[in-house]
């Protein structure tokens, strides 16, 4: 990564956390973990929703993350919130347009606590009359 100024967001899915760091350049680079990022999200779809961030954004980036925590679906989306946060600040007039496909919201869904006397957290045992 170049020694130009970064534009950093956080991005949150689950547990996953996603740091990003975005620089205006020439041409879009994307590394994840200091790695490849098609080593670290192999399926296209997945690559997708990572770069959907970008369509109909001006302008090519050089993107840096790096992702703790959840699982690789929850890092792709964590990633994708970063992209849109940092995109963000780079640009206040995409606010309208990012919010619009969702990207600025945190997806406050996440797995439910197991609760005493239960087998899951909401699954009972079976009852039984007598």
């Amino acid at each position: 990564m170049s020694k130009e100024k970064y534009l950093e967001a956080v991005g949150r899915r689950k547990t996953a956390i996603a740091r990003v760091r975005i620089t205006p350049a020439t041409k879009s680079t994307v590394v994840v973990n200091g790695g490849e990022f098609e080593k670290y999200f192999p399926t296209q779809e997945l690559r997708r929703t990572i770069l959907s961030a970008f369509n109909d954004v001006p302008g090519k980036f050089e993107v840096s993350a790096k992702l703790i925590g959840g699982g690789i679906s929850s890092q792709a989306d964590a990633f994708r919130h970063g992209i849109a946060r940092a995109l963000l600040v780079h640009d206040v007039n995409l606010r309208s347009m990012l919010k619009l496909k969702g990207f600025l919201k945190r997806d406050p869904r996440a797995k439910e606590r197991r609760k005493f006397g239960l087998k899951k957290a909401r699954k009972a045992p079976q009852w039984s009359k007598r």
